[in-house]
């Protein structure tokens, strides 16, 4: 029920209203001749409300969230208490530096360790989300080539499997995107890369582990032939949560890459924000990291802008990006240290192969079933669609009713009717145990009584919806008298 539909005339929760002394001087043409449309709902009615409407979430709080290529885990609660302390939510960004050692400090020994996970040389945590570390490092890639006069270099290589941000971000760059071609092993075919690279090459484009949930073992062959043939690599860190403290990017041969510490490092993430995606890179690229830059200087910390940066790709964001979400993953860091972000790694790798090796027990088909899981890895169930008739979508659905949000589907798009599986460091062997049981179940259900599946869900408060009808004519906004309009 919409909180519209509770109004009554005359209720009102005014406790927490504003007063505002006084006659505030605007013109005319910006002043509201009416009073707006808005529920009369007491202040008890509007918190029971809101409250529902909370319940109704799936999260991370309430349930297993497998989501493949995202990694959505427990945020530790002490980072979002200690990073909302009075001295970090009170200090003004343009207060001087003299004032805000504390958090420049802060700011500082993340951009070093950062450094030290990711084995570059740089590291400016400015950017407000990994799409725009995404766009960071590749304006980076074409400043340097545009700095050596390598005019030519137009063309960014990448996987299939690639995330489609990848693409995108190159588009906006300026750059023509080439597609490298995978072998049915899931590792990126490197006679395929041999043809493609040259003189137009400016960057390869690569996750590893790639979305595939394998690690690329050639790695650092398809590292020397994009540099031997002048190009530079660029690390899409989506899937650092498994190999972080175990190995770096920066010792594969990688030139710059994006942290998304809403994956990596327990900040929050979901539904548009808050983001932050700081931007690592090889000793070529620092001269064109976005500013401003943590620097420390005669025994004090500092923000250094574009003054002393001429080559600089500029400022991504206001002031110092995403300030209290790169606190909580530096608190988080500090919190479990060298040998806990090891384990970290170790255990999301363990509960992915796990769960993979369970559910290939209970009947259902890996897409790559003679290569080790990495942290996520992908159930394709193509054989299920031609048996039963029923789509990953609809597991997807009735995994809902079982009371798991689903993981990615239809991604990536070279494993057809695919489930893209990511369980987590966090989740413990009974919750991936009941899962692989509600997968069971729902296979069952799929050869028995598929229709189940194809009408699910069944026990939430809306139903399977037109999903190309919402896409096109989303219904927004509420209007008086019924109704809604898009």
């Amino acid at each position: 029920m919409l909180i519209f539909e509770r109004s009554r005339p005359g209720r009102r929760a005014a406790a927490q209203r504003l007063h505002l002394e006084g006659r505030i001087d605007l013109p005319a043409r910006f002043l509201r001749h009416g009073d707006p449309p808005l529920p009369e709902v007491s202040e008890l009615e509007a918190v029971r409300h809101y409250t529902r409407l909370s319940q109704l979430n799936y999260s991370v709080d309430t349930q297993f969230y497998p989501l493949g290529s995202c990694t959505m885990k427990y945020n530790p609660r002490v980072c979002h208490q200690t990073a909302q302390l009075e001295g970090f939510l009170q200090r003004h960004p343009l207060a001087p530096a003299a004032s805000g050692q504390g958090v420049l400090s802060c700011l500082y020994e993340l951009q070093e360790m950062l450094k030290e996970v990711t084995g570059m040389k740089g590291v400016s945590l400015t950017p407000m989300a990994g799409a725009q570390g995404e766009f960071a490092g590749l304006a980076m890639i074409h400043a340097y080539h545009q700095a050596r006069g390598d005019h030519n270099r137009v063309e960014i290589l990448t996987p299939g499997s690639a995330h489609g941000t990848n693409p995108a971000t190159a588009g906006m760059c300026g750059f023509s995107v080439r597609e490298i071609l995978t072998q049915p092993d899931g590792d990126v075919d490197l006679d395929a890369l041999k043809a493609l690279v040259g003189p137009k090459t400016a960057a390869l484009m690569l996750t590893n582990p790639s979305t595939l949930g394998v690690f690329e073992r050639k790695v650092e062959k398809m590292a020397r032939i994009v540099h031997e043939a002048g190009g530079l690599l660029y690390y899409d860190g989506a899937n650092l949560n498994a190999i972080a403290g175990r190995t770096r990017p920066g010792d594969m041969g990688f030139d710059a890459i994006h942290v998304n510490v809403h994956k990596t490092l327990a900040t929050p993430h979901g539904g548009g924000g808050p983001g932050a995606g700081p931007v690592g890179v090889s000793e070529r690229l620092i001269p064109y990291l976005p500013t401003p830059v943590v620097v420390y200087e005669t025994g004090s910390y500092r923000l250094q802008g574009g003054d002393l940066r001429p080559d600089s790709i500029g400022p991504l964001s206001a002031f110092m990006g995403n300030v209290g979400v790169l606190l909580r993953a530096y608190l988080y860091l500090r919190m479990i240290g060298e040998e806990g972000l090891r384990r970290v790694s170790r255990f999301a790798v363990l509960n992915a192969n796990y769960l993979a090796a369970r559910l290939a027990g209970e009947g259902f088909q890996l897409a790559f079933p003679q290569r080790r899981a990495t942290h996520e890895f992908i159930v394709t169930l193509q054989r299920e669609s031609k048996e039963y008739g029923v789509s990953a979508l609809d597991f997807a659905k009735r995994l809902l009713d079982y009371g798991f949000y689903a993981p990615t589907i239809y991604f990536p798009q070279m494993v057809p009717e695919c489930l893209l599986i990511e369980p987590t460091e966090t989740e413990s062997k009974e919750e991936l145990d009941r899962f692989v049981e509600a997968m069971a179940a729902i296979r069952r259900e799929a050869a028995e009584h598929p229709e189940v599946l194809r009408t699910a869900p069944h026990r939430l408060p809306v139903r399977r919806l037109d999903e190309t009808l919402a896409a096109r004519k989303p219904e927004l906004i509420w209007k008086p008298g019924g109704g809604s309009a898009g």
